[in-house]
């Protein structure tokens, strides 16, 4: 591959492997030697140091070259890359650099002619002893056919001389490895998932734009090698048998190959033939299955630029637009070549604007036909063809080497442009009371500039700006065709014609009438990509443009249309419900109109705050239906992208926010239209993050108003998500509260009193009382005594509301809460009672029980525990039952209460526990010590009580019928594995049954019962005798 000197090599070309950069080096190191020119054929030795411990490597180049131009290249060393090697790079520069010392000779044939006979045959001969090996074949074939008469050679006048050049009507173009073309471009599509490759593959996009600029033939012949293996991809016949679309970067990919074809056929200089080839072969790779087709619902025969227009058509008429453009024809994305290849360059309209800086009425005498060809200034027009299809004539131009030309259309275009939005205006303040009476409006464009498959506004852009370029930063405006991102220098260039006007400013008026433009949001996930990436892309161009007084009136004035702009700007008064949102470009425009005129800034930015699809879904201030995530997609399919969008209303909301810190009067108006358009939770929760972190800086008190926009937002956020329990919750509650605390202790006190509305009695249990009477929260309000003591009376009236409320879960943290207030302690009590009667389960009654004896209150403990014990139920097989443990501890605590409380509890064991195990443990619990050891101090029996005297007896008798129950229920369906557990547990049956004073006599009939009634099960009951007897 080869270069022209002003080719910009993208960032990876700079490194030292690159064939150019070795080439160089070895030219610098004297490389290069025995260098010999014989007519048009070029040739040396170029040697190269090997590796560590390896020989000095000799390479034998030739290269033939014609008018200019490299036609074809030879080297030993076998090159198999895209580019030259660094051996044909080294000697052709040598050619270049040190022509002086290239030896000169004349064509072999002018040489060979100015021989004898004798001269000749010496010369022959040596020439095949030097190389008989290799030309020994060849040169006996040739002297086999020159003394055969009529043999074709015989019939041939003359001879081929490689050396002597290609004659005047051949046509010459550089030399292309078009195998090594296509086998590089087949190799970067295999790995098409690696950002690498793209880059690569856009790298020889770029080296296409190049080749057309320099009008270099190889252009288009590359292109075409390129096409063919990217409909090769075997990628391409997979995802259209399953229906998948392709990745983002391959689509990107197939959308500059389309562009670039664009190009090639509105060549203004190529040969008709040539575009008829074209076309042919476009044509024929259009009807391939695999062929990718153009997303998007744009149409390929749009209404073209009229000096008039008319509002926006009716429903009905829109309707019929949309099924027309559903039902059209397939377009692939050759689609747009094919319809260039009907365009041409001859009108004499568009000649002349062309040709001239100075074109204009007075120039001229009248053109023929019904279409005003200048504006009421005398200014050219360019009329009759879609606003896309004008643009793409300007990136041609500008493509193929005519920047001055492409400069003079583009000025035509703005003109046409303005004229349009003129007679727009005229039409809206016509109809406006009507429009703004429906409120809504039917769309006007129904497909954007920006987005478009041919970019318009992107190529206008560039061209204005590319003029505007000061020449020592030169870079390619193709986007990622260029080093690392540098601040670009541009000045204001005059417009030709056009006093005042610079190029500049009209690239900034044209980027801000497309991003400005009302249309409709295409159909499809990557067309609607593709909107939002044109739209970063083009702000990102004027971004590097460095605002002067200037640009900035411009910027006013664009910003007072587009305020006007009616149903032609997405900033106007009437917004069809589907148009495409304008956060992006008016976040631009806000921070840059903000240092000089903020109350159009803010005007711009409030206005374009709206997202029309979801306020026709959802009322002001109403949530999604899942309100921590964006819209479901479902309620919205063509909406691919409404997370991004929305995340870009936000970004906006917060710039406003940010900037009008300090003036209460923008802060409400901000506050206002976040909670009419917003209707994202989490995005309401991320800005009253951002207001309150803004609200509140290290070093510089806080602002008031900004902290309560802030707690407002919280608060809506609270109200919106109640009902839907996530795990944000947790961090949004305790957010509020400490952004309350921010505020002072009458805001905290505020969401205390209303809690109801905006949390859960848990919540705000748990964490709003909690949180907002810790230590860290009283030592940041810095309250008096009194003001203290009123933050504490609020918190355990809204514990005890919660309690009421929810005394499953906020009776306990109610207790918490209360005990350093008597009254309260004693009213969260009384709800724990009342809510046992009303059905509070055993697990939580023993975990507020065990509270109670932890804060020594033992009565009150064994109270609950009772209470807990009459609700709960633990069957014969249920040893392994939750409330085991709880069980247990009651039991300990009444023992240890004395014998009154240990007789009070017996009956209500016995009663709610059968399980035998678990009886026969708390028996022998009980009998291993006196009751009344416990925390009131006092012994009250002197020795261990007998588990055959009251209260125990009764429990000792329910131990054994419910050992004897469980091994009848066990034995109804016991199996043999099981046996050996069954005699464990007769063993266990026998320490209980001994603990009555007739033990051994009530087991043993115990034992002969089960032999007789089960006596069928032998196995087992030999078990039984050979344990027990």
């Amino acid at each position: 591959m080869y270069s022209s000197l002003g080719y910009q090599p993208p960032e990876g070309e700079h490194d030292a492997r690159v064939p150019f950069t070795r080439g160089l080096h070895l030219l610098q190191s004297g490389a290069v030697d025995r260098v010999l020119q014989v007519g048009f054929h070029l040739s040396g030795n170029i040697r190269e140091l090997g590796g560590p411990g390896e020989p000095e490597r000799l390479y034998h180049v030739s290269i033939s070259f014609d008018r200019c131009k490299i036609t074809s290249v030879s080297c030993g060393c076998d090159n198999r890359d895209l580019f030259y090697c660094a051996h044909v790079v080294a000697l052709s520069l040598y050619r270049i650099r040190h022509a002086r010392q290239v030896e000169l000779r004349l064509p072999i044939s002018e040489t060979l002619s100015q021989m004898n006979r004798d001269q000749l045959q010496k010369f022959v001969q040596y020439l095949i002893s030097a190389h008989h090996t290799e030309v020994l074949p060849t040169a006996q074939r040739l002297a086999d056919e020159i003394l055969l008469l009529g043999s074709e050679i015989n019939l041939v006048h003359g001879a081929p001389d490689p050396t002597a050049g290609a004659g005047i009507e051949d046509a010459n173009c550089w030399h292309l490895d078009e195998e090594q073309i296509q086998e590089q471009v087949k190799q970067l599509l295999s790995n098409g998932g690696y950002y690498g490759a793209s880059q690569q593959l856009r790298s020889m996009f770029c080296k296409v734009r190049e080749m057309l600029r320099m009008r270099d033939s190889n252009g288009a012949r590359m292109l075409i090698l390129m096409t063919e293996q990217f409909l090769q991809d075997p990628r391409l016949a997979l995802w259209r048998q399953q229906g998948a679309g392709m990745t983002d970067k391959c689509r990107q990919l197939w959308d500059e190959l389309g562009a670039l074809w664009v190009c090639v056929v509105l060549s203004p200089h190529c040969k008709p033939e040539e575009r008829a080839s074209w076309l042919q072969l476009l044509g024929k790779w259009d009807k391939l299955d695999v062929c990718p087709l153009e997303e998007g619902n744009y149409s390929f025969d749009g209404p073209s630029l009229q000096p008039t227009v008319a509002v926006s058509p009716g429903p009905e008429e829109e309707e019929e637009e949309e099924e027309a453009v559903a039902t059209g024809s397939r377009h692939t994305v050759f689609g747009r070549a094919l319809q260039a290849g009907s365009l041409h360059w001859s009108d004499a309209h568009l000649q002349r604007i062309l040709a001239s800086d100075s074109y204009g009425p007075s120039l001229t005498g009248t053109i023929s036909g019904e279409k005003p060809t200048f504006d009421p200034q005398g200014r050219p027009l360019w009329l009759g063809e879609p606003f896309p299809t004008a643009c793409a004539r300007v990136d041609t131009l500008r493509a193929h080497g005519y920047p001055r030309q492409a400069l003079r259309l583009a000025g035509a275009i703005v003109n046409t442009l303005r004229l349009q939005r003129r007679h727009q205006l005229e039409s809206y303040k016509q109809q406006k009371k009507e429009l703004l009476q429906k409120g809504n409006t039917c769309i006007t464009n129904t497909e954007g500039w920006v987005g478009h498959p041919l970019d318009p506004i992107g190529c206008l852009c560039r061209a204005l700006l590319e003029a505007c370029r000061l020449e020592e930063e030169t870079l390619a405006l193709y986007p990622d065709s260029g080093p690392e991102k540098r601040k670009a220098a541009y000045q204001h260039v005059p417009v030709p014609g056009s006093p005042g006007e610079s190029y500049l400013a009209l690239a900034l008026e044209v980027a801000l009438l497309g991003l400005g433009q009302q249309r409709a949001l295409p159909e499809g996930l990557y067309a609607q990509d593709k909107v939002v990436r044109s739209e970063e892309q083009l702000l990102a161009l004027l971004e590097e443009v460095e605002l002067d007084e200037r640009l900035v009136q411009v910027l006013r004035k664009q910003a007072g249309l587009l305020l006007e702009g009616g149903p032609f700007s997405g900033f106007g008064e009437v917004l069809f419900r589907e148009s495409v949102p304008m956060h992006t470009c008016a976040r631009y425009l806000f921070t840059a109109l903000l240092p000089h005129d903020p109350d159009l800034a803010y005007r711009l930015a409030l206005r374009a705050m709206r997202l029309p699809v979801l306020e026709t879904a959802f009322p002001a201030g109403e949530p999604h239906p899942n309100p921590l995530d964006s819209i479901m997609s479902n309620r919205f399919p063509r909406w691919f992208i409404l997370g991004h969008l929305e995340t870009r209303q936000c970004e906006l909301a917060s710039a406003m926010l940010t900037a009008a810190k300090g003036d209460p009067k923008w802060l409400h108006a901000v506050l206002g239209s976040i909670q009419q358009n917003i209707h994202s939770p989490a995005l309401l929760f991320k800005l009253a993050q951002d207001a309150c972190k803004t609200a509140t800086p290290a070093s510089a008190p806080p602002d008031t108003t900004l902290l309560g926009i802030a707690l407002e937002l919280g608060l809506q956020v609270m109200r919106m998500t109640l009902n839907t329990m996530t795990w944000r919750r947790r961090e949004m509650v305790r957010w509020l509260v400490s952004c309350a605390t921010e505020i002072g202790p009458q805001a905290l006190m505020n969401i205390m009193q209303n809690w109801y509305s905006l949390f859960t009695p848990v919540e705000a249990a748990t964490i709003v009382a909690v949180t907002g009477t810790t230590h860290a929260t009283l030592s940041r309000l810095q309250l008096d005594a009194p003001r203290r003591e009123e933050l504490w009376a609020c918190a355990r009236t809204l514990a005890l509301q919660c309690a009421m409320k929810d005394p499953q879960n906020c009776a306990l943290p109610a207790l918490t809460l209360c005990e350093k207030n008597h009254a309260a302690f004693e009213a969260a009590y009384q709800i724990v009672l009342d809510a046992a009667a009303g059905g509070l389960g055993h697990a939580h009654l023993f975990t507020v029980a065990r509270y109670m004896e932890h804060r020594g209150l033992p009565l009150r403990a064994y109270k609950l525990a009772t209470l807990a014990l009459a609700q709960l139920s633990i069957a014969f097989n249920q040893d392994s039952h939750p409330a085991v443990n709880d069980v247990l501890w009651a039991c300990s605590l009444s023992h240890s209460l004395g014998r009154h409380e240990l007789s009070a509890i017996v009956p209500l064991i016995i009663r709610s526990i059968h399980c035998a195990p678990m009886l026969s443990d708390i028996l022998r619990r009980w009998t291993l010590s006196a009751p009344g050891l416990g925390p009131l101090g006092a012994r009250r029996a002197a020795k261990p009580l007998g588990a055959d005297r009251a209260p125990l007896c009764q429990l000792l008798d329910a131990a054994v019928a419910a050992y004897i129950a469980t091994s009848h229920s066990r034995l109804t369906h016991i199996s043999p594995r099981h046996y050996g557990d069954f005699i464990e547990f007769l063993g266990q049956a026998r320490e209980t049954f001994l603990l009555a004073p007739d033990g051994h006599l009530q087991f043993a009939q115990f034992l002969e019962n089960l032999k007789q009634t089960y006596k069928g099960k032998k196995k087992l009951m030999l078990l039984v005798r050979e344990r027990f007897g």
